[in-house]
């Protein structure tokens, strides 16, 4: 392994790719120590089965668990406009609709994430 300090100067690269090539080198001879050391060789397969994507996961739920709810108070929204332009009841349907949307989404929030069982389930 040649030392940092030995660099070998070539006329034709300039010193941006030069570093560069440099920092490339070194860090594929310090991965290759580190696989040394640790006496099992790494890959990329086997970070990304000791990493799962929780993140990815975690986010994917959240979208999923605000839609339940956003869509339920759309719902009710919606459903008391229609109420309101059929009957001439205005504002009185758009309240009590966005009321039972908003407790709609939140049936439909508690039984998406497990904590209020849906329809046909037991438990």
């Amino acid at each position: 392994m040649a030392h940092p300090d030995e660099r070998t100067e070539r006329s034709d690269e300039k010193p941006a790719e030069r570093s560069q090539a440099d920092l490339s080198a070194r860090l594929k001879q310090l991965d290759d120590r580190l696989d040394r050391a640790t006496g099992s060789g790494r890959s990329d397969d086997a970070d990304k089965a000791s990493h799962p994507m929780s993140n990815q996961g975690a986010l994917g739920q959240a979208f999923r668990l605000s839609a339940e709810f956003v869509s339920g108070v759309i719902a009710g929204g919606a459903l008391g406009l229609i109420v309101d332009k059929v009957f001439g009841s205005a504002p009185w349907g758009l309240i009590i609709c966005l009321v039972l949307g908003f407790g709609a989404g939140l049936l439909n929030l508690a039984r998406a994430s497990g904590a209020f069982p849906g329809r046909g389930q037991k438990g």
